[in-house]
Formats: structure tokens, C-alpha cells, sequence
């Protein structure tokens, strides 16, 4: 009788870049003093591609820079813009540090959190959004802020939230 192995771990397949990334990989490279330098910017460019880190992203990254993987697994850890399991399509960043929390982000939070049915740290059910909490986005004097995928968004309100969410789930590509 054969068994089988229901949950078990299998080895993560290996990473590739795609051969439009393998080129911004070299022009990485080339701005760089040395490769433990583009340590950061290759995890991003991975990161852009796969949606996350996982232990075959970092195999790679370390294959790549000639790096110990103990190496890349602490830069993954210390960051804390590397996602280090998978995200929603677009990741909602409420900043809430002192100078955004003094201006009301806990209840920018608290209305992200009730309007997308999750907690920050979790990902909507149908894996469009991430909802996250950040320290510092470096916008104090525009605050209370959040930032979705790359864009920022300031001096908000509630309602320019829902403006912001409301465009944003209603997007049919993602």
C-alpha cells in the first residue's frame, strides 16, 4: 500500500526572474560597489514579480549576490516591506505613527478595517486587499496618511477613504 503525505512540506520551486527582470537585475548590479549593496533593491525587484518573499526568493537572491542565505532571510526579516507570506493584489499601508495618530489614523484604521472586513495584517477574502499599519511613511506634515500599493494618500477623512477604497474594489482588472 502506498502512502501518501497530505501536508506535507514540499521544497518551494525555484525562482526564476523573468528575462525582462534579469535585465533590471544587471542595470542593479552595475550601480552597485559590490552585490552585498543590491541586496535591498534585487529583493524588491524579486518581490515585484512573485508577490513575496519565500525561501525560494531568498535561494535565489543568495545564489545571485554570492550571499550566505542567513544573510538575505535577515534583510527579508528586518524590512518590514518585504511581504514574507502572500498579500492581496494591493496593499493598504494607514500610517500611524505619532504626528498621523495625533490626526485621527486610529479611526482611519478602524474605518479600513470595517469597511474591507478585516484586521490590519489580514487579507480580504477575495485576495484583493492587504490591510497593514506603518510606523513612519514620511509624511508627518500631511497627516493622517496612507499609502495603497505605491501611492500616497493625505490629509484624509473618512470619507476621502471611502472615495479611495471605493475606486479601489470597484476596479474589475484588480
Amino acid at each position: 500500500m502506498e502512502k501518501t503525505h497530505h501536508g506535507s512540506h514540499e521544497p518551494p520551486s525555484e525562482f526564476r526572474l523573468t528575462a525582462h527582470r534579469e535585465t533590471e537585475l544587471a542595470s542593479i548590479l552595475s550601480r552597485y560597489p559590490n552585490k552585498m549593496a543590491a541586496c535591498i533593491p534585487v529583493l524588491h525587484l524579486c518581490q515585484d514579480q512573485h508577490g513575496w518573499v519565500n525561501d525560494s526568493v531568498i535561494a535565489f537572491v543568495a545564489g545571485r549576490l554570492d550571499l550566505p542565505t542567513a544573510h538575505v532571510q535577515g534583510v527579508v526579516t528586518f524590512y518590514t516591506l518585504f511581504n514574507q507570506q502572500p498579500v492581496g493584489k494591493h496593499q493598504v499601508w494607514v500610517c500611524r505613527t505619532l504626528s498621523c495618530a495625533l490626526k485621527g489614523s486610529d479611526a482611519i484604521l478602524r474605518h479600513c478595517e470595517k469597511r474591507l472586513g478585516v484586521h490590519a495584517g489580514e487579507t480580504t477574502k477575495d485576495g484583493k486587499v492587504t490591510l497593514r499599519t506603518a510606523e513612519c511613511l514620511a509624511s508627518c506634515g500631511t497627516a493622517p496618511m496612507m499609502q495603497v500599493d505605491k501611492d500616497y494618500f493625505e490629509n484624509l477623512t473618512v470619507q476621502g477613504v471611502d472615495a479611495i477604497l471605493d475606486q479601489l474594489l470597484s476596479n474589475p482588472k484588480g
